[in-house]
């Protein structure tokens, strides 16, 4: 898997720090997304029927039932990040969660979107409080984790709502620890089961001292 070169640039910006290394994906991890994307939609004529653990081929235009193609829900999730400030709220629990483990954890968030929405959704985070490092990828999750953990071997967890964001990084850090969160829980039933070394957790009161003993915190 190749690195995202634009990821790598953000890595490099960071401050260097040495202490355990929580990385956070964002969308239903600490922003709400699969709740008020619906809504979302709704407010541009469009529905969303979750038959299945994807967006495309569960998207509607309601006028006419017909379901839109790939390059068409493509756009509307860009426009909904332009405007995910009216939109997304932190996830129950976030909040407290991180700040407990920000003490003696980097704590980065790490979201899979196209880095021309970055800023937007910097912005949004610093207004709700959410001041960690943000960096956005177009590419697989592992290799820009396995960068940031750097040479030195320090602990590291992942926590993601996609099984493959989870994988990408199991293969590129194979020591990580890895958490299953999502904010809606009603879509597990959509996913098989993970393997045994991801662990699932259904909210962020469980996840915490998870996260914290697997760091040694």
């Amino acid at each position: 898997m190749s690195d995202d070169p634009e990821t790598a640039r953000q890595i490099e910006e960071l401050a260097a720090d040495d202490r355990p290394l929580l990385v956070l994906d964002v969308d239903d991890v600490v922003l709400e997304f699969i709740r008020p994307f619906p809504r979302y939609l709704k407010s541009r004529g469009f529905g969303l029927t979750l038959a299945s653990f994807r967006l495309t081929g569960n998207i509607a235009e309601m006028a006419s039932g017909r379901l839109i193609e790939q390059a068409e829900v493509t756009a509307l999730l860009g426009d909904f990040f332009d405007a995910q400030a009216d939109w997304q709220s932190i996830t129950d629990g976030a909040a407290e969660a991180l700040a407990s483990l920000g003490q003696r954890a980097e704590i980065v968030l790490l979201t899979a979107m196209p880095h021309k929405h970055r800023a937007v959704r910097r912005a949004h985070l610093d207004v709700l409080g959410m001041n960690y490092p943000l960096l956005t990828t177009e590419m697989a999750k592992g290799p820009a984790i396995a960068k940031l953990r750097g040479a030195k071997g320090r602990p590291v967890a992942f926590v993601d709502d996609q099984p493959s964001n989870l994988l990408s990084a199991r293969s590129s850090v194979v020591d990580a620890h890895l958490f299953h969160l999502k904010a809606d829980n009603t879509l597990r039933a959509f996913l098989p089961p993970t393997p045994d070394d991801i662990i699932s957790v259904d909210n962020w009161r469980e996840a915490a001292p998870r996260i914290a003993g697997a760091l040694g915190l």
